[in-house]
């Protein structure tokens, strides 16, 4: 996400390395850099000029006070705009009605029904919301069984009117259902078309009209950049929707659509989406999103990720089995699915400072852990909590069960019994002297 932009900002930085202080000269260099790296990234010329002004207008005549390089200065600034350009601070989310109407709205092809389905998830999991899910997409003929196969995925119900043409009477007629079912949230997936037409447009402001929604979200496909603000913007001109939801963002995207729509339509970006899973969508942070692009990481949403997922009984039961030195194959495989559940690895890696530039040519697949778990799998319960049972002919039982040489068996043992080792000694440390802990 965003590499090309994090590489060409990097380097625009790079005309202050070595620099006492900071000038007109290196100023204007940088800030140079920094206007094509954003048009690079299909952002609106009139938006980056705007964009670097501001820069170079803070960064004229300021010192560099002491321990903080003009580089550092400057990236300081820089995130400070960016931040500012995609909206400032978390934008509210408005679920309050009886039940609340959220009006899903945007171009096929863009992840509108899917994100309905993850938008579901999300309320249901995070807010404790009793959803139904609408579909008003009477034009395309999977569009109801799509959002049926989803609702089935994430545990909440839909409603739908196979025989009906009129997507207005479904929504008021699911609002009804809603009430008599006593749902607090519905949300509605309108139909998408190829291209803004007159037709898509009136029906869409008939359904808004008609339900009088909490939040109209307009979804947008991430890796169509500058395309992507025009639709929007046109969208924004009939509908004046709440919010933007940007989806696709772990496909090859050049930034261009997160940077420019907020000050394009003047409305904020409140949910971002990558992948297909339905747990893949979270609060669009914009200081975040430019610490992201900037290459400094994103510790905050990482850690929110990882608690997500923290149960603490289970915890403090394997806390003990550490301290013990009783770490077993099926401690650690819980413990690999949990970071599976926390979402794409390569994402993940991204969030930690300085990781995410070290790895951006790597290709990490989510199935990088699919070997071990199939060895794991080809132990029988006995072995899997009993790591010093695994004789040669148990290895060569689970090799053959997994697919894999006795070799990879063999090395998978050697790095499980390093680990170990490496929780031993943690163990054995005085509390205050392991990094970050105190009694």
């Amino acid at each position: 996400m965003f590499n090309s932009l994090s590489e060409k900002l990097e380097s625009a930085f790079k005309n202050l390395k070595g620099e006492a202080r900071i000038n007109e000269l290196n100023i204007a260099n940088t800030v140079k850099d920094i206007r094509r790296a954003l048009i690079d990234a299909d952002v609106n010329f009139k938006i980056a000029k705007e964009f670097t002004d501001k820069v170079k207008e803070k960064a004229t005549g300021e010192k560099v006070i002491n321990a903080i390089s003009p580089g550092q200065l400057m990236v300081k600034i820089v995130q400070d705009e960016l931040t500012e350009l995609m909206g400032g601070t978390e934008a509210q989310f408005n679920i309050t009605g009886n039940p609340a109407i959220i009006l899903v709205a945007g171009l096929q092809g863009s992840g509108k029904t899917t994100f309905t389905g993850k938008l579901a998830n999300y309320l249901k999991t995070k807010k404790a919301k009793s959803v139904l899910l609408v579909a008003a997409d009477i034009y395309r003929p999977a569009a109801i069984d799509q959002l049926t196969i989803l609702a089935e995925q994430v545990g909440v119900d839909v409603y739908s009117e196979r025989e009906n043409n009129d997507a207005v009477s479904i929504a008021l007629n699911a609002v009804k259902e809603a009430r008599s079912k006593n749902k607090n949230v519905i949300i509605i997936d309108t139909a998408g078309r190829l291209a803004v037409d007159e037709t898509m447009m009136t029906e869409v402001a008939n359904i808004k009209k008609a339900v009088n929604p909490a939040e109209i979200l307009f979804v947008v496909d991430s890796m169509t950049g500058q395309d992507a603000v025009n639709t929007a913007k046109a969208f924004n001109d009939r509908l004046d929707f709440t919010g933007v939801v940007l989806t696709k963002l772990d496909g090859d995207t050049r930034g261009g659509a997160a940077l420019s729509i907020k000050y394009t339509v003047n409305k904020p970006i409140k949910f971002v989406s990558s992948g297909e899973k339905m747990d893949t969508l979270d609060v669009f942070y914009p200081d975040r999103m430019a610490q992201r692009i900037l290459g400094m990481g994103d510790i905050t949403s990482l850690v929110e990720k990882a608690q997500a997922q923290y149960d603490e009984v289970e915890a403090k039961r394997l806390e003990k089995k550490i301290r013990k030195n009783q770490f077993d194959f099926q401690d650690f495989m819980d413990q690999l699915q949990q970071i599976k559940k926390m979402g794409n690895l390569k994402d993940l890696m991204g969030m930690i400072p300085g990781v995410g530039k070290a790895m951006k040519d790597i290709d990490i697949k989510d199935d990088a852990f699919k070997g071990i778990e199939a060895m794991i799998s080809s132990m029988t319960p006995f072995e899997r909590s009993n790591p010093d049972s695994l004789t040669p002919s148990r290895k060569q039982r689970i090799a053959k069960g997994s697919g894999k040489d006795m070799a990879e068996v063999n090395a998978f043992m050697k790095q499980f019994e390093q680990m170990k080792q490496m929780m031993k000694q943690m163990n054995n440390m005085p509390m205050g002297k392991i990094p970050g802990m105190r009694r």
